[in-house]
């Protein structure tokens, strides 16, 4: 494995590089629109392989990030975000070899009919294009973004963090590998060679080169894509997740699923934020689940209500409600019935992920009708809310946006679309 770790690669000329990427991502995406499906799933099965071979080097890279990101003074859970070692690296290859087995979605028939002139109708998923993909910390990013945008025919621009900036270069050359396997252009999945922040900047302006634009990150990111960006994007904001555990939960579900939402990954968008209890169960089931969370080193900011109930809690202030912690904390609250929950979530919320735990029906669909979120859940962990979870292979972010992509976008939502259309000599009067 012989790369270049230079952070300051080409960065003298910023503009002048990022339009020399933007003008082959260009060319490369006129190339992968018409490629086969045997061509992008070997380049990708044979990424997955050139990961697991040079592993050792791609961790090597990970602890100069990791210690890099000590020295920037990140918190231990956006530690824990950036680390890889052999299991998680073997997660990468499993992503990668799970997107390269899916069926492809490039050319699907969605939709056909025939008009009584004889006209026939076809709607077929295309490629988007170019995809620009602007994300922190995780370097499996790298690989999950680098892998969709080529199995639906798209070549990709990555700019990943300043703090996983050798990670992302190890892990991009195992893609380049694939992609020299199934004789694909280089340019297909380009990643920035810097880590000057004038790149996003330029990005943000290649309307010319881009057709999409993806930001992953935290509220600081998105807001500066959504303020900034002349070019289309996928938004994914803030994962301020909810759990409401409803009077008629079941105590040993919740206490395993608001555990395990938490505690799991708590540095990761779809762990739980804030916790909801119905007053009913509060000294019960609500005690219980809070007892377990203060037991494994959580620190719950609880209301007036909840702090006098329950010894260990700490006093909530305004400023803990639609706050997206990524870290051992969680806000908790009493609400006197479903509406009331409904209510806070809808105020506080980021539209991410929610979830109901209750043995109710009624409650449980009343939960997910007026709850309008991306994902909404009933009686599981939001850690699920994972394109890989879902079946998807892998993710580049969850979409909380309402156009063209919702949820985890994956494969079939970086396509578009086009209509097919043939007559036998038909002319309109």
């Amino acid at each position: 494995m012989n790369i270049s770790l230079d952070s300051n690669a080409r960065s003298a000329d910023v503009a002048g590089m990022m339009r020399d990427i933007g003008k082959d991502a260009r060319i490369a995406a006129s190339e992968l629109a018409v490629i086969s499906a045997d061509q992008k799933q070997k380049a990708l099965l044979k990424a997955g392989e050139s990961v697991w071979d040079n592993r050792a080097q791609i961790m090597e890279a990970n602890a100069r990030d990791v210690e890099f990101g000590k020295e920037m003074g990140l918190s231990s859970a956006k530690i824990d975000r950036l680390t890889l070692d052999e299991d998680r690296v073997h997660g990468i290859v499993d992503s990668l070899t799970d997107v390269a087995k899916q069926p492809d979605p490039v050319g699907k028939r969605l939709a056909g009919w025939t008009r009584p002139n004889g006209l026939k109708v076809q709607r077929v998923s295309t490629p988007l294009g170019v995809v620009g993909v602007i994300y922190e910390s995780r370097p499996n990013v790298t690989a999950d973004a680098g892998a969709l945008c080529l199995k639906a025919g798209n070549a990709v621009i990555l700019r990943g963090g300043s703090e996983s900036f050798f990670s992302s270069e190890a892990i991009h050359f195992c893609l380049i590998e694939g992609l020299l396997s199934a004789n694909l252009p280089e340019t297909a999945i380009q990643k920035v060679p810097t880590r000057s922040r004038a790149a996003v900047n330029e990005m943000l302006k290649m309307s010319e080169y881009i057709d999409v634009i993806v930001p992953r990150g935290g509220k600081d990111l998105v807001t500066l894509v959504q303020e900034n960006a002349q070019v289309p994007i996928f938004a994914h904001l803030e994962g301020i997740v909810h759990i409401y555990i409803d009077q008629d939960a079941d105590l040993e579900k919740a206490r395993q699923i608001v555990h395990n939402s938490k505690v799991r990954r708590p540095g990761i968008c779809g762990a739980v934020e804030c916790l909801l209890i119905h007053e009913a169960v509060v000294h019960d089931i609500g005690k219980s689940v809070i007892e377990t969370l203060l037991d494994s080193g959580v620190r719950v900011m609880a209301d007036m209500s909840l702090h006098r109930s329950i010894e260990g809690t700490t006093l909530a202030d305004d400023g803990d409600w639609g706050r997206e912690y990524l870290s051992m904390c969680i806000a908790a609250k009493i609400v006197p019935n479903c509406d009331q929950a409904i209510d806070h979530i809808r105020h506080y919320g980021s539209g991410h992920t929610d979830c109901i735990i209750s043995e109710n029906r009624e409650t449980k669909d009343k939960f997910f009708r007026n709850i309008d979120s991306a994902i909404v859940m009933h009686n599981v962990s939001t850690q699920f809310a994972d394109g890989g979870e879902f079946g998807m292979g892998a993710e580049i972010g969850i979409a909380t946006g309402k156009l063209h992509a919702r949820g985890p976008v994956g494969a079939d939502q970086l396509t578009s679309f086009k209509y097919l259309v043939t007559g036998e000599g038909a002319v309109r009067a």
